[in-house]
């Protein structure tokens, strides 16, 4: 389930605090240093640094 437009507008990357884009199941920030991908789980965001998938 997509995330509604005006909450990905205020989310940030709490690494960077780059934008996040959305991509599938996850929330990608878009800094060029950081890249990781936080899970969104049952239309939720997990914005915890520790929860994030590192950039391949």
């Amino acid at each position: 389930m997509p995330l509604e437009a005006g909450l990905l507008e205020i989310l940030a990357c709490p690494a960077c605090h780059a934008p996040l884009k959305e991509q599938g199941a996850e929330l990608i920030c878009t800094g060029q240093d950081c890249g990781l991908a936080y899970p969104v789980r049952d239309g939720i965001p997990v914005l915890l640094v520790d929860e994030a998938r590192r950039p391949a």
